[in-house]
């Protein structure tokens, strides 16, 4: 009899430890399957493989660094500005242009940081230059396309297309002393909105052109370019600078001489992703770091499948926040290191601009912009000792 009940006992406890596991089972099972079935879902995305070994490497360092760029800077015209995308100075008023995700052109006076609704485009003003007489503003709207407007807040469409291909992401411009003006189509297949789409796709989509405005034709220079963004004229008038944003890397066209058309690298190995670049004419350009290069964002761009989960994540509104971190790389005419102003707490920096001794900095989230004097907070060396009023 005993016997009897304990083989009855081991059945009931075998069943018990059954109902666990199988409970277990269905609980990691369904989820799993689910996430098999969305991710099926997305076939018509596909995630393309990045040249890894063109932005894998040993990430570019300035002997000079301010970690905490933060600690003393100013917020201008806060409140006023929404997401003041890049920057353009007018020197003899004492004015920066800036455009703003409302669709406003605005006038910041630097003297009293007052702020002035200019015009509004109707779209979204990303780069903005002042051509060289100080006559024009000209702007790289996102959806509508090359803009130029009049100091009396005319706006003229310049060019929607090249090659009959209609700009997707209008984004970075420059322009030459003879008025031809160089400028980026970041993606000819996605806008702004969805943005997130090309780079997790990670398809060269994006163009480098030109516009010349005694002859009205757009000329595309450079196609499959990764997310081209920023562009910025060399001191000499003989090439351009750059950017690739999720390649980490600015490049160097030439416009003029033997190498006339041909490409070379400028910077690469960034430690964050490029956005607009900048001439300070004192010998430096001034690279935005939308976001820092993270081990998160190494896995993402080396890795499809990565990217197609977050796709999936992306179109149901989820994203991870991996948007951290940013901040502006100096560098001299030759492309080497000079400073890094960077912030664990700042992030999606997207112009850096050099005036006087201030660093001034828009972003694409922010509702100000970033003032920083240079002289009182500067990029440190590892053996230098800061100033006694720097925190």
């Amino acid at each position: 009899m005993a016997d009897v009940d304990d083989s009855q006992r081991r059945r009931e406890s075998s069943s018990h430890h059954r109902w666990p596991l199988a409970f277990l089972t269905v609980f990691v099972a369904f989820p799993v399957a689910i996430a098999v079935v969305l991710y099926r879902s997305l076939d018509s995305f596909e995630a393309a493989a990045l040249p890894i070994h063109e932005f894998s490497g040993p990430t570019t360092t300035a002997a000079a660094r301010n970690g905490h760029m933060l600690r003393g800077a100013e917020r201008v015209g806060e409140g006023a500005l929404l997401a003041p995308e890049d920057l353009a100075y007018d020197s003899k008023s004492g004015v920066v242009y800036t455009g703003c995700a409302d669709g406003w052109v605005k006038r910041v006076r630097l003297s009293d940081s007052v702020v002035e609704n200019w015009v509004n485009t109707g779209g979204r003003p990303l780069g903005i230059v002042l051509d060289r007489n100080n006559n024009q503003v000209l702007v790289a709207d996102s959806g509508k396309g090359l803009l130029s407007i009049t100091k009396e807040g005319v706006v003229e469409l310049l060019t929607e297309e090249a090659e009959g291909v209609k700009f997707m992401l209008t984004d970075g411009l420059d322009v030459a002393e003879d008025g031809i003006i160089y400028f980026t189509d970041a993606s000819h297949k996605y806008g702004l909105d969805d943005f997130m789409w090309d780079i997790l796709e990670a398809n060269p989509n994006g163009r480098l052109l030109s516009y010349d405005p005694r002859t009205n034709q757009t000329k595309v220079l450079l196609h499959d370019l990764y997310f081209a963004n920023g562009v910025s004229l060399s001191p000499d008038q003989t090439c351009l600078i750059f950017c690739e944003t999720p390649m980490r890397r600015c490049r160097k066209y030439h416009l003029k001489g033997e190498r006339k058309g041909s490409v070379e690298p400028f910077i690469d190995f960034l430690p964050g992703m490029p956005d607009n670049i900048r001439y300070d004419g004192e010998g430096h350009y001034w690279i935005a770091l939308v976001v820092e290069f993270t081990l998160p964002w190494d896995l993402t761009l080396r890795y499809p499948f990565i990217r197609k989960v977050l796709a999936l994540l992306e179109r149901y509104n989820y994203r991870p926040n991996l948007l951290k971190g940013g901040g502006v790389f100096g560098v001299d005419l030759e492309g080497r290191p000079i400073y890094h102003y960077h912030d664990p707490k700042v992030s999606l920096i997207t112009s850096g601009l050099k005036i006087g001794n201030y660093l001034y900095c828009g972003s694409v989230a922010n509702p100000y912009i970033i003032r920083l004097n240079l002289l009182n907070y500067p990029a440190q060396g590892p053996t230098t000792t800061p100033p006694l009023d720097q925190p």
